[in-house]
């Protein structure tokens, strides 16, 4: 069974290429002492992936600098400012092309498709020479092979090239860059007859436009060109690879009708609708490049489910015509894990960076040849299991074992979580903090308060109490003091809104939490009352979007650091005896990029990053959370992805909006508490107002599902506010459960 790499990454495991770049361009070293170290970082991946078992492995992947760059230097297109005088392009013309020099600016750089690699970008027009003028695909050819690797030489398709290119200055905004196909189509012809000579028995074009929305005037130029190279390709295996997105279905009929073309390369990661086409019709005879590991992630492959994908190409195109791949270059991912010695062992195993995918993409092949790598399956399907973090049953078989175990009437009364926090309670923190009182008398007077809320509660009649969190000052600052890895100013205000500041801690090294924070006061909570108690937690990627982050490594690595410690404590309540625990995610939605494009990803991790916190607790523990200001409809299925039991939100300012979601036929099997007033208001509500409120939620959720609680912690309210609200609050609740009881 066959394995192909599309490209690998070239700065080197430790950076080694642009240290020698730099030194290079500074003067500090030859341009000798720079092709050795290419030379080496070449030979050491070509060994590796031979090593690993890769049978089609890619050379002119390696870049000095830019791989289309390579390509203006391979056609000689070097714009006139150079002063190029024709032969081999060397070190000098090639990086004042891509870096400008003393009396001329570089070309333009700009983004490759939708990745963060940048590509210099050809200036083209109809008075440019072209001339072949970069042996570099045939001199790496060579250089492998003289190391005992047969290679598949790459190189930017042509009619890519000129798609990516623009009109050079001077020339018509409106040139034809495509007619210039006639004149590039010769070069190509050369290089293709030199490698023939050297002994390659394949060669890779990559032709990633492929996968835009092109004309067919666009697609039929895809056409003419592989028909004029057609004759210099017989005797070659030809593969054409596309990467990024789907390959749309006008495009995929394009593709494979080309000439003399025998394989084809698909993005099967971000291209899923491609498998359609592929089972809707895939050429006799011809091979399918299945891109199945991902090569613009860090995440390591789900083999299980790569498996099952190429188990049905496998009937579609014949074993030996199916051969496994990377969805793209691996470029865009990270080179080496072997070099992680600090990152955490449980979040390693998540991963997968370049060297691993490789290894991954081999043990793909293996298993469809009948040698599957038993060990290496099960740990990589552990590993997953462990990096989804899911609870192991679905939420509705969950809701049942909790509702057995609370024993809770229909629509629950609770609150979000803090209660009051009177002049008298914040003397007691802050004498506390200056040592005025002691630790003791500090204790006693927090448990005093906690007792007065939980009567408060009971005298009520809520279901679901909380103990009113008298002892934390910010639901951010309380959780950072007690995890390793924060630190915090004194004077570090930041404006919020009008006259509100917050002090963000700051993130500065790794996350963890050295002993449990809340069990204490949430298990001496739970001994005062028969009624279930609610923990309280802020979720990791609040603490993140509320803090200062360090920025020498991902955000989303500190978040899953973050998570794994809350992780800690929701496990440690739940032994304590705390049955509902809440994890508030108030700034999930704050964390979302402006650009749309990157959104899914921040959702993913964001998600992810919950989920971790509570994937290890039993069926019978209720996971509450809390979200703010969310402007939740566009993120819905994200919200229901993060699997919680409960979900209460602050939307009394816009409850219409809120549920026209619902409405709109969102399906939403889990607990959710749409706030029922507004605490932002010093107003108490009727128990009528309260009561049509909760009507308007029933017309659109289910009875069994809806909580009664208010939109956010009680924390900024007077008691004279508080009480009568709440007391409203219960009754309406109290008044709808009659009436649901007479209609049936």
């Amino acid at each position: 069974m066959a394995s192909h790499i599309v490209g690998y990454p070239r700065m080197g495991p430790k950076r080694e290429l642009k240290f020698a770049l730099e030194s290079f361009w500074d003067g500090k070293s030859s341009a000798e002492d720079l092709k050795k170290v290419a030379a080496d970082l070449r030979s050491s991946i070509w060994k590796q992936m031979a090593d690993a078992g890769i049978k089609h492995i890619p050379s002119n992947t390696f870049s000095y600098y830019d791989q289309v760059l390579d390509t203006t230097a391979m056609l000689g297109a070097v714009p006139p400012r150079y002063n190029w005088n024709g032969g081999e392009i060397g070190f000098d013309i090639y990086f004042s092309m891509a870096r400008g020099n003393a009396s001329v600016p570089a070309m333009e750089m700009t983004k490759w498709f939708d990745t963060n690699y940048h590509f210099i970008v050809p200036e083209l027009g109809p008075d440019v020479k072209f001339s072949y003028a970069s042996h570099k695909a045939v001199d790496e050819y060579k250089e492998a092979k003289a190391l005992g690797v047969d290679t598949v030489p790459v190189l930017i398709g042509p009619v890519s090239y000129l798609l990516l290119s623009k009109p050079a200055k001077g020339v018509e905004k409106t040139f034809p860059l495509l007619s210039l196909l006639g004149k590039i189509l010769p070069i190509y012809k050369e290089v293709v007859s030199e490698l023939k000579a050297a002994g390659a028995s394949w060669i890779q074009f990559d032709e990633p436009t492929l996968v835009m929305d092109l004309d067919s005037h666009k697609l039929q130029t895809f056409t003419d060109a592989y028909a004029e190279l057609e004759s210099s390709l017989s005797g070659l295996n030809v593969l054409i690879e596309t990467y990024f997105a789907d390959v749309p279905s006008e495009a995929y009929k394009t593709l494979t009708a080309l000439k003399g073309v025998s394989a084809y390369g698909f993005d099967l990661v971000r291209g899923a609708n491609t498998l359609d086409l592929i089972k809707g019709g895939f050429p006799k005879g011809k091979y399918l490049f299945a891109g199945v590991v991902d090569g613009r992630n860090i995440w390591a492959n789900d083999l299980a489910a790569s498996f099952g994908t190429l188990d049905s190409l496998e009937g579609i195109v014949g074993k030996d015509k199916l051969v496994v791949s990377t969805s793209c270059s691996l470029l865009h991912t990270a080179v080496d894990l072997v070099n992680e010695t600090k990152l955490d062992k449980e979040i390693k195993s998540w991963l997968a960076f370049a060297a691993q995918k490789v290894v991954e993409v081999n043990a793909l092949a293996k298993a469809l040849a009948g040698h599957k790598d038993e060990a290496f399956f099960s740990s990589n399907a552990a590993a997953l299991k462990g990096s989804d973090h899911r609870r192991a049953t679905n939420v509705s078989t969950r809701l049942d074992a909790q509702q057995k175990n609370l024993n809770l009437p229909i629509l629950p009364t609770t609150t979000i979580g803090s209660f009051p926090q009177t002049i008298e309670l914040r003397r007691v923190r802050r004498e506390y903090k200056a040592k005025k009182i002691s630790e003791d008398e500090y204790v006693m007077a927090i448990k005093e308060e906690i007792s007065k809320v939980v009567k408060l509660q009971e005298d009520l009649d809520i279901d679901v109490l909380v103990h009113g969190e008298p002892e934390r000052n910010d639901m951010v600052e309380y959780f950072g003091e007690q995890l390793s890895g924060f630190a915090f100013t004194v004077n570090g205000w930041v404006q919020s809104y009008g006259s509100r500041c917050v002090k963000p801690p700051i993130i500065y090294g790794d996350v963890s939490r050295p002993k449990p924070m809340t069990v204490f006061w949430s298990s001496t909570a739970q001994s005062m009352t028969a009624r279930p108690m609610k923990g309280m937690l802020t979720g990791p990627v609040t603490i993140l979007n509320w803090s200062f982050v360090r920025n020498d490594q991902p955000r989303y690595e500190t978040c899953y650091q973050i998570a794994l410690a809350i992780k800690d404590e929701v496990e440690d309540l739940e032994k304590a005896g705390i049955n509902v625990i809440q994890i508030d995610e108030a700034a999930l939605r704050e964390g979302l990029p402006l650009r749309k494009s990157e959104q899914a990803y921040y959702l993913e991790w964001a998600v992810h990053s919950f989920r971790i916190t509570n994937c290890g607790v039993k069926d019978t523990t209720q996971i509450h959370t809390h979200m703010c200001y969310s402007n939740f409809n566009d993120i819905i299925h994200s919200i229901i992805d993060m699997d919680a039991d409960v979900i209460t939100i602050e939307n009394s300012r816009s409850d219409e909006k809120l549920l026209s979601v619902f409405r709109e036929g969102v399906k939403y099997g889990a607990g959710i508490g749409p706030g029922v007033y507004d605490i932002h208001s010093p107003r108490i509500p009727s128990t009528e107002e309260i009561a049509d409120r909760i009507n308007k939620m029933l017309a659109v959720l289910e009875t069994n599902i809806l909580w009664v609680n208010p939109d956010c912690g009680l924390k900024t309210r007077k008691y004279s506010e508080v009480k009568p609200a709440l007391k409203n609050m219960v009754a309406a609740a109290k008044l709808l459960r009659t009436q649901l009881a007479s209609a049936k």
